[in-house]
């Protein structure tokens, strides 16, 4: 795996004028909402066992895909140029061929008519730090071009499924920026291309969504892990980082497996018997230290999902649940 592909640094959390909770004085009567994402979205395997976690727990996730896996690179070559690169070049690669693509673009239909979320992440996965707004504008033509054409690239045009072009075109509501690296461009060009909620951010602990000009903006928390509880951001290549230097090490993936587990139940025991702020986990479509975040995430929605006023959703699902919550706020205040 490379580091620079999925490397977010400890440093990138801003400090943000979170908004106010929904219920203040009167908590418990909001679900406690768990909100767990994928970034990257390509592996197949991974794919099918993300979707059959979703189904045996309840839960409904959020899948921000990098568009280059609906490519190969022949086509990258042709019909992809990402701002200030090289025609084709990614920083994650492109589908080996085109069934894989095609099975991917199945397992983004399956989720999107089970309930999930798909979100972008963008196309290449390149640092937009010094991105002009025409620059971000231009990845999100990209990333929806990538998305209608995806079953022509797969070479099976005629098994898209019918309302694929509808939902490519609108159903992609999300952003979460590569690398969560935030440029001055960013914002205006979310807007401008109809995105709804942008996850881009980083928290100093699980916060609700920030407003910005009337666009929600989701932060991954910092949450406290291991022995010494020094915070982390709650993510999974943050915490291989933290625990091997993120070197493969499966000879202590079962530690490794206990040591996130404790600091997510933690988390959210935290959430849960007070404010009730939602609990944003990241994960991407890779296993790292032999399994141990996924193997933690599979145990701990099991044992989440089904506790009373616990809802784990996707951001999609998230927005409104925050909104009601708030207008009960509002309205029990007379």
């Amino acid at each position: 795996m490379s580091r620079k592909i999925f490397a977010f640094s400890l440093c990138l959390f801003p400090t943000l004028a979170l908004a106010e909770p929904p219920s203040a004085g009167n908590e418990k009567e909001n679900k406690q909402l768990v909100i767990i994402s994928f970034d990257g979205a390509h592996d197949n395997a991974l794919w099918e066992k993300s979707l059959a976690m979703a189904k045996r727990t309840g839960a409904h996730f959020t899948y921000f895909l990098s568009c280059t896996f609906l490519m190969t690179k022949a086509d990258g070559k042709k019909g992809y140029q990402a701002p200030g690169q090289k025609p084709g070049r990614s920083n994650v690669g492109y589908a080996q061929d085109r069934a894989e693509i095609a099975v991917r673009a199945g397992h983004i239909w399956r989720a999107h008519l089970e309930g999930h979320d798909i979100g972008s992440h963008a196309c290449g996965h390149f640092d937009g730090q010094g991105w002009s707004e025409a620059d971000w504008r231009s990845e999100f033509s990209s990333f929806r071009t990538a998305l209608v054409d995806a079953w022509k690239n797969a070479g099976k045009a005629q098994a898209e499924p019918e309302g694929w072009a509808h939902f490519a075109r609108t159903g992609i509501t999300g952003f979460r920026a590569p690398y969560l690296s935030l440029s001055a461009g960013l914002m205006p060009a979310v807007k401008a291309f109809g995105f709804t909620y942008d996850a881009s951010l980083v928290t100093k602990g699980p916060g609700w969504p920030k407003s910005e000009d009337g666009l929600p903006r989701f932060g991954l928390p910092l949450i406290p892990e291991g022995p010494s509880h020094r915070p982390v951001i709650g993510m999974d290549y943050n915490l291989f980082i933290r625990h091997s230097m993120g070197i493969e090490n499966k000879k202590d993936s079962a530690r490794f497996e206990e040591r996130t587990l404790e600091a997510y139940r933690d988390a959210f025991a935290r959430e849960y018997g007070g404010e009730r702020i939602p609990l944003q986990l990241g994960f991407h479509f890779v296993e790292m230290n032999g399994g141990a975040y996924w193997r933690a995430l599979d145990r701990f929605l099991t044992e989440t999902c089904s506790k009373p006023d616990v809802a784990c959703v996707s951001y999609t699902e998230a927005l409104p649940l925050i909104e009601s919550a708030r207008k009960k706020a509002d309205s029990s205040a007379f």
